[in-house]
C-alpha cells in the first residue's frame, strides 16, 4: 500500500505563571532583535549576501558579547537564522508570492519562539483536559489538551512530533506542535463536482443550490464593549504626546480590544474549519474563483492630484471582504480535499456573476443584489445571484487556471487546464 507524508500543526494554549510569561517575551523580543541584527548584517555588505557560515559566525560572536542575547536559547536563535534565509529563498523564487524580507516593527510582529527539536520537549499527558511539556530556559509548563498528539499518548494515533513554535496571541501564549505521520495514499474521491461562490451577503453558495451562512462573530454585547473600548482609546489618543510612549491606561484598551478581535477570529476560524471539511468529505471537485484579494481590498483613498471617489463605501466594503477571509477558506479546502483524494480547482474570476449559466448571456445590468434576472428574451431566468455565479463556476473548471489536490492517480495541474474529472 502506498503511503504518503502528512505533516499538520496543532495548537494549544499554554498555562504560564506571571514570571514564565516574563521569560517568553524576553525571548521573542530577542528573536526580533535577531531577526533585525541578520538582515543589517546581510543587507548592509557591499556586492553580495552574507553566506550562511558567514551569519552563524557573527550569531555566536554576539551571543557571547551581548548579554540580553543569552535570553534566546541557542537553538531558537539558529531557527531564526533558518527561517531567515528561508524568506530570501522564497523571494527569489519566481512562483513564490513572497516580499522582500524587512525590518520587524516592535509593535506590529507577532511575538514567536521556535523550539526546532522535539526531544526537548519531553510531552506527557496529565489528565483529561491537560498535558505538561518542556520549554527552553522557562521549565515545565502546562498546556490545554483538545486532541491526542501522535507518537505521544498510547493507543492515539501513530506518528512523530517533529518540534514546535510558541507564539503570543491576544489571549496569551500558545504552543504550535508539529506532528508528521505516514498515512495512506487516499483513493480518488467519488463525490460530485461542485462549484462555490465566495461573497460578503451570503458566505458560500454552491452550485447545487445550498448555502453555507454564519452569523455575526460578535454578540450584541461584545459589539458594543467593542465600540465602546474604541471610543475610549480614541480619547486617550487626544492627550497623548506625540513621540511620547503609549501610556499604560491606552496599553490596557488596546488589550481590551485585541482580544475581543481575537475572539471574533477564533469564531471564524472554527466555523470556517467545520464548514471546510464538510465540503471536502461530501464533494470530489471544488471549483473556486482565482480571486486577487489583494487588489480587491486596496484603498480608494486616491492622491492630492487624483483623489478617490466613495471611499467611505470601499472602506466598508474592504472591510466586509477581510472579515470573510477568504483566502483562509480556499487554503482549507486544498489541503482537507487533498487528504480525501479530491481536488480543488481555480477559474478565472471575470463575468461569473454577471453571465446567465442557461443561455450564456452576460449583461451587468442581470445582477440587482442577490437577484438575477437574464435579459435574454429568449431565456428569462430568474433566480438567487449567488447561486447563478457558482454554477458558472463550476461550468468553468476547464477553463482553470490551477489545481491543487489529488484525483484518480495523483495528479496536480498549476497554470494549466486539468483533465476532465
Amino acid at each position: 500500500m502506498e503511503v504518503t507524508r502528512q505533516a499538520r500543526a496543532h495548537v494549544a494554549r499554554l498555562d504560564l505563571s506571571t514570571a514564565q510569561v516574563a521569560v517568553l517575551d524576553g525571548q521573542a523580543h530577542a528573536a526580533r532583535a535577531l531577526w533585525n541584527l541578520l538582515h543589517e548584517y546581510v543587507t548592509f555588505r557591499q556586492g553580495r549576501l552574507a553566506t550562511v557560515k558567514e551569519c552563524d559566525t557573527a550569531i555566536r560572536a554576539a551571543r557571547r558579547e551581548i548579554d540580553w542575547m543569552g535570553q534566546l536559547p541557542a537553538q531558537a536563535a539558529q531557527a531564526v537564522l533558518k527561517t531567515y534565509r528561508q524568506a530570501w529563498a522564497n523571494f527569489f523564487d519566481p512562483g513564490h508570492p513572497a516580499k522582500r524580507p524587512t525590518f520587524k516593527a516592535r509593535f506590529r510582529s507577532r511575538p514567536a519562539v521556535d523550539v526546532p527539536q522535539a526531544r526537548d520537549l519531553n510531552i506527557t499527558r496529565l489528565n483529561r483536559r491537560w498535558g505538561a511539556v518542556n520549554l527552553p530556559k522557562v521549565g515545565r509548563v502546562r498546556f490545554r489538551w483538545t486532541r491526542d498528539l501522535p507518537g505521544v499518548t498510547r493507543g492515539g494515533p501513530a506518528g512523530r512530533i517533529t518540534g514546535a513554535r510558541l507564539v503570543k496571541q491576544a489571549d496569551g501564549w500558545h504552543i504550535v506542535f508539529r506532528t508528521e505521520r505516514q498515512v495512506p495514499a487516499p483513493a480518488a474521491h467519488p463525490g460530485e463536482r461542485v462549484g462555490i461562490d465566495r461573497g460578503i451577503t451570503v458566505a458560500l453558495a454552491l452550485s447545487d443550490g445550498t448555502m453555507r451562512e454564519h452569523g455575526p462573530w460578535l454578540r450584541d454585547g461584545e459589539k458594543q464593549r467593542l465600540r465602546r473600548l474604541e471610543k475610549k482609546s480614541a480619547r486617550q489618543r487626544r492627550t497623548r504626546v506625540p513621540g511620547r510612549p503609549a501610556s499604560r491606561r491606552l496599553a490596557r484598551t488596546y488589550d481590551r480590544i485585541a482580544r475581543l478581535r481575537a475572539t471574533a477570529k477564533r469564531r471564524a476560524v472554527d466555523w470556517q474549519h467545520q464548514t471546510t471539511t464538510e465540503l471536502a468529505r461530501t464533494f470530489g471537485v471544488v471549483v473556486v474563483e482565482d480571486l486577487t484579494i489583494t487588489n480587491m481590498v486596496r484603498s480608494a483613498t486616491g492622491t492630492i492630484d487624483n483623489p478617490g471617489r466613495n471611499v467611505r463605501q470601499k472602506a466598508g466594503l474592504n472591510r466586509a471582504i477581510t472579515g470573510q477571509a477568504w483566502g483562509r477558506t480556499v487554503t482549507l479546502l486544498e489541503y482537507k480535499t487533498r487528504d480525501r483524494g479530491g481536488l480543488v480547482v481555480k477559474v478565472p474570476a471575470p463575468g461569473t456573476s454577471q453571465t446567465c449559466h442557461r443561455c450564456g448571456h452576460r449583461d451587468p445590468a442581470a445582477r440587482d443584489g442577490t437577484r438575477f434576472s437574464c435579459v435574454n428574451p429568449a431565456c428569462g431566468w430568474a433566480g438567487h445571484a449567488d447561486i447563478n455565479a457558482a454554477i458558472n463556476i463550476r461550468n468553468a473548471a476547464g477553463t482553470a487556471v490551477s489545481g491543487r489536490g489529488d484525483l484518480g492517480a495523483a495528479r496536480s495541474a498549476k497554470r494549466q487546464p486539468p483533465r476532465a474529472a
